[in-house]
């Protein structure tokens, strides 16, 4: 059986040494003192460790089932999402006018990594519950507001997002729900969603729906789209529920993964809906969501890697096969730990410097989320936008490749249901599908966040870069050659593929959008070698200044250097892809396929 241990310690790291949270003038940052973060991560990551993550095989193994309307989670799930609720887990960040406990959204982040890590199916069930929360606080009524964010909050009520249908998914423009308005400003939904995560379930009193529809009469395409508060269950006045609203669960998807959470058929049939926001700006308020959701993704993505990279790292300690080359280490025993092969030790940390600076990155795009929505900085929010799709994209293509990577560390151990490491290979695939496929988010980085504002958000980056390197240079001349020389080699890659972009992509779209994926990627990989640059800096300095544990502080340094010798020279040939333009990719005739 599989096991997890809460990275805490790294955790602490990034945001004391790297981020330095603490010194931020961001309200609500003044808390975040090491002994506090210190509270709240050692909390969550014992309920993390003890009640959730065993029950992560339990939950795939056992599946959901639906009985007369009624889906049934796993054995055990309704226990540990009580326990979670009376944590007052989901509510950590929400707003305490409605029954939140107002912490940075950054803490919340870390905490949801624990969450994710140790069993990500039944995270999902509040993740979504908080995604329809942020929704409905940015977009709902005053009365709205006050109905529902509070159950909401706590997750004593559910929360879904409805917009793929049987016809359509990315293209939005092609839904046909209907929301037909009545007398008393209600409207009645009629349609079919698909892929509903925690559409039906057995752990909240109610579930609230968020449902992208159209009304009547409206633009057609996305500007036509309104979005609908589409509860289970009817609110009376005076807050208590009602009659059982005219929408039902009619099926669950049978999944390649997580299938502790219930994906669901979802059927509307002439449901009471309420008006978020405006009539045909529905696109709009949901993607409050999508954006927060495809964070949360990237998160999942890496928390799978981290996770596998455990039960990698422990196996490749104690499995005993073959002696070291260069002198046997276990001369008491009949071989050596595969460990010691210089193969395995690649394996691994190609795992280990992909989760870390993975965790450096989210943790700082989270930053960003603060310092936009708490102290209302608008180059914060043009940086996160421009970053979001990466970190979907980029985190959760390389979090599932290190989940690969580390059931390949185990051999045939990592084939076979036992050991565990074949669900966190089958869960974290989705991460790369849902919430916007990530050749959609290459797509949207290039065609709509590279050129928004007339590059303004990337040009920013590139000078921050700089900034950084310069700031950083000249204080050791070994670190200038380890970690800056390889950063800014990648910064010219990243600003080569814009420029290629900028000079060939207006007469021929189809070079810019060929080159998209790989331009996600090498944006990617230039982001965590500039993770990687700060944290060896941070390292440094307390080594030198001799805090904190040195082992660890020495370990996080030699990691970082291997991601700058290894990993970060993939830019150059990201760059050539990108610069071999569409013809090699658009050659051949549909029909030579």
């Amino acid at each position: 059986m599989p096991s997890y241990t809460p990275p805490t310690q790294d955790m602490q790291f990034v945001l004391h040494d790297m981020l330095k949270v603490a010194e931020s003038d961001l309200p609500g940052y003044d808390e975040l003192d090491r002994e506090f973060t210190g509270a709240v991560l050692g909390e969550a990551g014992k309920l993390a460790a003890e009640v959730l993550a065993p029950l992560n095989p339990v939950g795939d193994a056992q599946g959901c089932t639906l009985e007369n309307g009624v889906v049934r989670t796993p054995d055990g799930f309704r226990d540990a999402f009580e326990q979670v609720r009376a944590g007052g887990w989901p509510a950590l960040d929400c707003d305490p006018d409605y029954g939140g406990q107002g912490l940075p959204y950054l803490v919340s982040t870390a905490v949801g990594e624990m969450f994710s890590s140790a069993n990500m199916a039944l995270n999902m069930y509040q993740g979504l519950t908080h995604g329809a929360y942020n929704a409905i606080h940015a977009h709902g009524s005053d009365d709205q507001k006050a109905t529902y964010l509070p159950r909401l909050a706590t997750c004593e009520w559910g929360g879904t997002m409805n917009l793929t249908e049987p016809h359509c998914g990315t293209d939005l423009g092609l839904i046909r729900t209907k929301a037909e308005p009545q007398d008393d400003g209600t409207f009645r939904i009629s349609g079919q969603k698909i892929w509903i995560s925690s559409g039906e379930h057995d752990m909240a009193e109610n579930i609230v729906h968020l449902v992208l529809a159209r009304i009547p009469g409206g633009p057609d395409g996305v500007k036509g789209i309104s979005l609908f508060i589409v509860p289970k269950f009817l609110v009376n006045a005076d807050g208590s529920l009602g009659a059982r609203n005219a929408l039902s669960c009619g099926g669950l998807e049978e999944k390649m993964g997580i299938h502790g959470n219930a994906t669901c058929v979802m059927n509307y049939d002439g449901a009471t809906g309420y008006l978020v926001g405006e009539e045909h700006a529905g696109l709009k308020a949901m993607f409050t969501m999508m954006n927060e959701a495809r964070l949360g993704v990237g998160l999942q993505g890496y928390a799978q890697g981290e996770v596998a990279y455990q039960n990698a790292r422990d196996f490749a300690l104690d499995r005993l096969q073959g002696r070291d080359v260069t002198g046997e280490k276990n001369p008491d025993g009949p071989a050596d730990p595969i460990i010691v092969h210089p193969d395995v030790r690649r394996n691994l940390m190609d795992q280990k410097a992909f989760v870390e600076g993975a965790r450096a990155f989210t943790f700082w795009g989270a930053q960003m989320i603060d310092a936009s929505h708490r102290a209302g900085d608008e180059e914060a929010e043009a940086a996160i936008s421009l970053l979001t799709p990466v970190i979907k994209g980029f985190l959760t293509d390389k979090g599932f490749e290190t989940t690969v990577l580390a059931q390949q560390t185990l051999g045939g151990s990592g084939f076979t249901r036992e050991w565990g490491l074949e669900q966190f290979v089958r869960d974290a695939r989705i991460t790369m599908i849902y919430e916007g496929t990530n050749g959609i988010q290459a797509l949207d980085l290039v065609g709509r966040k590279l050129p928004k504002d007339g590059g303004k958000a990337i040009m920013a980056f590139f000078d921050m870069v700089k900034g950084d390197i310069k700031e950083m240079s000249g204080e050791d001349a070994d670190f200038d050659s380890a970690f800056l020389e390889p950063l800014k080699a990648a910064s010219k890659d990243l600003q080569a593929a814009g420029t290629y972009f900028m000079q060939n992509g207006m007469k021929e779209p189809n070079n810019a959008l060929a080159g998209s994926y790989d331009f996600m990627h090498l944006f990617g990989h230039v982001c965590l070698g500039l993770m990687w640059a700060r944290m060896a800096r941070a390292a440094r300095a307390a080594l030198e200044a001799g805090d904190g544990d040195a082992d660890f502080l020495n370990a996080k340094i030699a990691t970082g250097r291997y991601y700058m010798a290894r990993q970060l020279p993939v830019t150059a040939a990201h760059l050539a892809r990108i610069q071999s333009g569409a013809d090699p990719v658009m050659a051949l005739d549909a029909g030579q396929f």
